[in-house]
């Protein structure tokens, strides 16, 4: 018998439960690739849906002792290939794994599966008088395990932080299958290294994660939003720098040009200012003080020179405004979609970062590459982080089109670097990046990262080509993915 049939063989006599262990095509289907447009995907040897950490300590050991890549998968909502399957893998999906198992409000923690939804244990939370405040893009579909091992941010990291700073703890199965528990469950704890800290963001490349306890917060005060239009999306990035240049601490600090302005209203019309170039929405949560706060950040923008500025009167209203800016890539992909004949429009979305005092020189930078590659790049993003999400609108039946978002793609990361930046703010590296990513480690970074791969998963079978930047030596090219680099 050859090693796949010796493989699938003992792996579904280590998990025997019908339904857990899928090897047909279609129903391997669903799990082959997560939603980023430029990277490739191999064929899986099975996908094990796995409801428990012992079966996937189970198809890890398989896989281990036959040398097989392994991938984890929460919901594959990424947007970098970093849940893409490889060829003869076996891909482990934990999406089943959903189970809130305890939640001590006393403590303010929770414990949960890697495959419960953000949205679930934000609403968890909120019924113990709490908030889980990380809140993703993809918060209504994406997985806590997802947000962990991709470190995930989201709208209020600017004021609230990403994903990273709430988790406790973790239980992890290792590339041998060994099951390691890390991190604590204590308001304090600094015992040995921060393993903790080292998994999380690792994109599976170090570990599976099957259990994690996060912080829970007390809720914040009343808030308070403004909306502030502008004639020129650097008026909306002067806006930005003297706000934090100021010292306050909005709880969120959005930017939406024309383009996501007008793409927004073209999926779900809600009287948005399609003529202004660029749309500021900021709000404060601190309760009585958020009225001083707001009126504080609204003669901020006039200063910057926004032609309009409007406070949010209620809640509902904000939470419009709120709505608008989450549908954002949901309403650039169906704008897109429209834009070609055949609905052959395709988004490739970027995820790049640069301290705050550069954000105007990286917004009229991207203007620029748009115009010199001829695509129509939309700018949105957490302007208060100075993380921006540039959309690159193609058309995926012409080569040329294609071709030529690639390169708005790079120039974009290229530009983001030179500012002092980084080449991904919250989406992490995946396949689609790990090119970029040498280029900003360096040679020691790069050796140091690998030799901390190599002492956590010596055969590298733990989601290979993911996360990292190639080996020293290594080019990182190979035909199944394209890896940006300089």
């Amino acid at each position: 018998m050859d090693t796949a049939v010796d493989a699938l063989a003992e792996l579904q006599a280590a998990i025997p439960v019908a339904g857990r262990v899928l090897r047909t095509t279609d129903l391997m289907a669903p799990y082959l690739r997560d939603e980023a447009f430029l990277c490739g995907h191999g064929t899986p040897l099975a996908v094990v849906r796995a409801h428990t950490t012992r079966e996937v300590a189970a198809a890890v050991r398989v896989a281990a002792a036959h040398g097989l890549p392994v991938v984890p998968q929460g919901a594959r909502s990424g947007l970098t290939g970093a849940a893409n399957a490889v060829d003869g893998a076996i891909v482990i999906s934990l999406t089943a794994m959903d189970r809130i198992i305890a939640v001590d409000a006393a403590e303010r923690t929770a414990v949960v599966q890697p495959g419960v939804i953000t949205a679930t244990l934000r609403e968890t939370a909120a019924q113990h008088g709490l908030v889980y405040p990380p809140d993703p893009g993809s918060w209504q579909i994406s997985t806590i395990g997802g947000n962990v091992a991709t470190n995930a941010g989201g709208m209020c990291c600017v004021k609230y932080g990403v994903t990273g700073e709430y988790v406790l703890g973790l239980e992890v199965v290792l590339a041998d299958g060994e099951i390691l528990r890390c991190g604590r469950r204590t308001a304090k704890g600094v015992a040995g290294y921060d393993l903790t800290s080292l998994f999380t963001g690792s994109e599976g490349t170090l570990g599976i994660i099957t259990e994690i306890t996060v912080r829970l917060r007390p809720p914040p005060g009343e808030s308070r939003t403004v909306v502030a239009s502008f004639a020129s999306i650097a008026g909306a990035g002067n806006a930005v720098a003297a706000i934090i240049a100021a010292g306050m601490t909005p709880s969120l600090l959005e930017l939406l040009d024309r383009n996501v302005l007008r793409a927004v209203e073209n999926y779900r019309p809600m009287g948005l200012d399609t003529t202004a170039e660029a749309l500021l929405l900021a709000a404060v949560d601190t309760g009585p003080d958020g009225r001083a706060a707001a009126a504080a950040i609204a003669r901020l923008c006039r200063a910057a020179g926004a032609g309009e500025v409007h406070t949010a009167t209620d809640a509902a209203e904000a939470e419009m405004l709120f709505g608008a800016r989450r549908m954002a890539h949901q309403a650039m992909q169906q704008w897109a979609i429209s834009m070609f004949p055949g609905g052959d429009g395709g988004v490739i979305v970027d995820d790049v970062a640069v301290p705050r005092g550069r954000l105007v020189e990286l917004m009229t930078g991207i203007a620029a590459i748009a115009t010199a590659q001829g695509v129509l790049v939309s700018q949105v993003g957490h302007a208060g982080d100075g993380n921006l999400h540039p959309n690159i609108v193609i058309n995926r039946a012409d080569p040329a089109s294609v071709d030529a978002g690639r390169v708005a793609f790079d120039e974009i990361v290229r530009l983001s670097l030179a500012l002092g930046g980084t080449c991904t703010g919250e989406h992490g590296i995946g396949m689609l990046k790990t090119g970029w990513l040498a280029h900003e480690l360096g040679p020691v970074g790069v050796r140091l990262q690998w030799a901390v791969k190599h002492a956590l998963d010596p055969a590298g079978i733990l989601n290979p080509g993911k996360a990292l930047a190639p080996p020293p030596g290594e080019n990182g090219m190979t035909p199944r993915q394209r890896r940006a680099g300089p």
